[in-house]
């Protein structure tokens, strides 16, 4: 049979081209797959096991794995446990408003103040030298300045402005907030220093030349496009404030508490499951606070 016959008798098949893999449909999946691992190993898997582990039982000799409330129901029917979450939550109001009020007004200097950008870096450098040191070491530091005999007091005495030392300034509340917002401090600054340097400074003398003086441009003008920095500064401050228990136990000299020492204190004597439990809690009550500040500032649509 020739082929012209058997074209004509046979029926025509069609075959489907053959799809050819091509790595650009998937490029994107693959860029983001490291990030993917990374925060999946060392971030979701670690919270995971809180979690898992905060349903468990436990004695005074070993961990049980099992899945009970009892951990939850302790802590959240424990008038301590609430207490020491308000006190927790007054310390990060305190420090967040003051680290707001030294943060802005830093940043504020460093972006229209300093008019070379040389100058800038060099003074926000200064700004970073104290932060290069351990968070300890630099707690330890304010010890010889807020003693009974310290350097402050000393000199109060010796202006004869006190007749005796003031208490209050060590191993107290004032400290525990002293030396909060002298380690969180730069949290602040950086993002908002960030987004002044983007403000587009024909903007200012637009409102200057409508005859605007300087505090309405500050508050209509550059307050308003610096809130993306301001969110981005306080959530850094309140989950670090939050989570704090060497600040806490160092200046306070174990005369208050915070969440953070609570878990520490739990971990010390071995109680992981009620650990985990009051972790858990933290997370949720910090993700609840951040959803709140992206509430009022919506970071992604604002940058």
């Amino acid at each position: 049979m020739s082929e012209a016959v058997a074209d004509a008798v046979l029926p025509a098949i069609d075959v489907p081209p053959r799809k050819r893999f091509s790595i650009g449909r998937y490029a994107s999946y693959l860029q983001a797959l490291p990030l993917a691992v990374i925060l999946g190993m060392f971030l979701v898997l670690p919270i995971l096991t809180i979690v898992m582990v905060s349903f468990w039982d436990y004695d005074s000799v070993q961990i049980y794995p099992d899945f009970i409330l009892l951990n939850y129901e302790e802590t959240l029917g424990s008038w301590v446990t609430w207490q020491t979450y308000l006190n927790t939550l007054r310390y990060t109001a305190i420090v967040w408003a003051l680290t707001l009020v030294i943060g802005f007004w830093i940043a504020y200097f460093l972006a229209f103040h300093v008019r070379t950008a040389t100058m800038q870096m060099v003074l926000f450098l200064i700004c970073t030298v104290p932060f290069l040191t351990s968070n300890i070491i630099r707690m330890i530091s304010w010890i010889p300045f807020l003693g009974r005999n310290g350097l402050i007091n000393q000199s109060l005495m010796n202006m004869g402005l006190v007749d005796r030392p003031l208490e209050f300034l060590l191993f107290s509340d004032f400290a525990v907030v002293l030396a909060m917002v002298h380690l969180y401090s730069l949290f602040m600054v950086t993002p908002i220093f960030n987004t002044l340097m983007r403000i587009d400074r024909s903007l200012i003398e637009a409102a200057r030349d409508a005859g605007a003086n300087s505090w309405q441009i500050l508050t209509n003008v550059i307050i308003p496009l610096a809130k993306p920095g301001i969110a981005i500064g306080s959530i850094f401050v309140v989950t670090l404030c939050m989570g704090d228990f060497i600040t806490v136990r160092f200046m306070s000299g174990g005369q208050s508490a915070s969440v953070g020492l609570m878990i520490a204190n739990q971990i010390s004597v071995l109680q992981y499951p009620a650990a985990a439990a009051n972790a858990v809690i933290l997370l949720a009550v910090v993700l609840l606070m951040v959803a709140c500040i992206l509430r009022v500032v919506n970071i992604r649509k604002e940058l």
